[in-house]
């Protein structure tokens, strides 16, 4: 354990990269907020953006801007900018929809493209919830002969690849635990089985350099929300492997999805391109505003440089939170190693619950993952070291003062 001190933590921000890049952000005075790996912060740019959308090319243009302001383009310009985050060259990835129902679209797309007796979805029961519950509903629609959900420890998938495996759907980071897979590794052995391979980028995109052509992934999905920050319910993203875009059409055959919208052909024909993964009107002013996040907040940033300050923001946190509170229950539930670990770091507790409360209530923003899990999501861009040094220094005060266990904090809200 290192003899760190306030001082110290002033002193790294002061020698840091990435620290101007704060100011692409609105955050309150005095709010230490670690919950961008839920919902990213609003950047600066956005409010002016949406002032003009909304009187500009709403209000006056009206419906030329499908034209004029080039709306018809945005699933296309969004996907772009996100596909160079992910290591995607252009015109593999496009934005639009949830991830729940690209992940729809994508899985049912895989199964199509499998071989004959290959029908198993291979995952594993730490998966994000609605991963899982997409598999369950595509295997309501075409029956458990043509579709099975097959669930194992996420340390034991490359073990687990039996021939009847038509496609492999992981994390790449886990939600609960912040525990990083190694896409490279992953994917080469599920290819190597002739399956394929599905990543969902949620709490990867724009936390941790990813690079989906480098590592020859076929599919992968992703939220606008996070660590995009392009704000609460932003339209979701999909991959799809240039070499596979033209084999099969997704099954959501919606009229953007089409090669000629505007023709209104009562037949479906797919669009070329990974445009014919769309399905229906893209949400202009969601789109936007993930535009704008995505141009204001990470043009010509360091991807190696994020990773670099999340890693060590993360070690310092453990490295304080173990001393500084020591005896009070909490165990890390997240990788020590940095290799293994996202952008975040979680700590079980048996009164997590409450004392997540009671830290939000000392303006420390994490949050709250079912049975005992805090969370704590480090976004480089707008976290500060002397930030993590606050935040434990409240958290340690809450602890030794007891001030968690009140009525208040055990109120269970509808969102934790």
């Amino acid at each position: 354990m290192t003899a760190y001190t306030r001082a110290d933590f002033l002193k790294m921000d002061q020698a840091d990269p990435l620290a101007p890049c704060r100011e692409r952000f609105l955050l309150r005075n005095g709010l230490i907020y670690l919950d961008g790996n839920s919902l990213g912060a609003l950047p600066a740019a956005a409010p002016e953006r949406m002032q003009h959308a909304v009187t500009r090319e709403w209000g006056m243009d009206l419906i030329s801007s499908w034209n004029v302001n080039r709306w018809i383009d945005l699933p296309q310009r969004v996907g772009d900018r996100i596909g160079a985050l992910v290591g995607a060259a252009p015109g593999q990835a496009v934005a639009g929809d949830s991830t729940s129902v690209n992940l729809f679209k994508l899985l049912a797309a895989a199964l199509k493209m499998a071989p004959e007796g290959r029908r198993v979805i291979l995952s594993d029961p730490g998966n994000f919830p609605t991963d899982l519950y997409m598999v369950q509903g595509l295997r309501e629609l075409v029956g458990e002969n043509r579709c099975e959900l097959r669930l194992v420890d996420e340390t034991e998938i490359t073990g687990a690849l039996t021939d009847d495996v038509a496609l492999v759907m992981l994390t790449h980071v886990n939600f609960r635990s912040g525990r990083m897979h190694d896409m490279q590794a992953v994917t080469r052995a599920v290819q190597a089985s002739g399956a394929l391979m599905l990543w969902d980028l949620s709490h990867s995109a724009g936390a941790v350099p990813v690079d989906l052509d480098g590592c020859n992934a076929d599919f992968a999905v992703g939220c606008g929300y996070k660590y995009l920050n392009g704000g609460p319910g932003a339209p979701a993203f999909l991959y799809v492997a240039a070499r596979h875009r033209e084999r099969v059409s997704q099954p959501l055959a919606g009229w953007m999805g089409h090669e000629s919208p505007f023709v209104f052909d009562i037949n479906y024909a797919p669009a070329a391109g990974v445009s014919r993964y769309l399905c229906g009107t893209p949400p202009v002013l969601g789109m936007l505003m993930l535009e704008t996040a995505l141009e204001s907040c990470w043009d010509g940033v360091d991807m190696a440089q994020v990773r670099e300050k999340s890693l060590r923001l993360g070690d310092l946190f453990i490295e304080l939170v173990e001393k500084r509170c020591a005896g009070h229950g909490f165990t890390l539930a997240s990788p020590r190693k940095q290799a293994l670990r996202g952008s975040q770091v979680s700590f079980a507790h048996p009164d997590g619950y409450a004392i997540m409360q009671a830290l939000i209530k000392a303006d420390v923003v994490g949050d709250f993952r079912a049975p005992d899990l805090l969370r704590f999501g480090f976004t480089p861009l707008y976290t500060r070291y002397v930030d993590i040094w606050d935040a434990v220094d409240r958290l340690t005060a809450i602890m030794q003062q007891r001030s968690w266990d009140k009525p208040e904090f055990h109120q269970r809200a509808a969102v934790t």
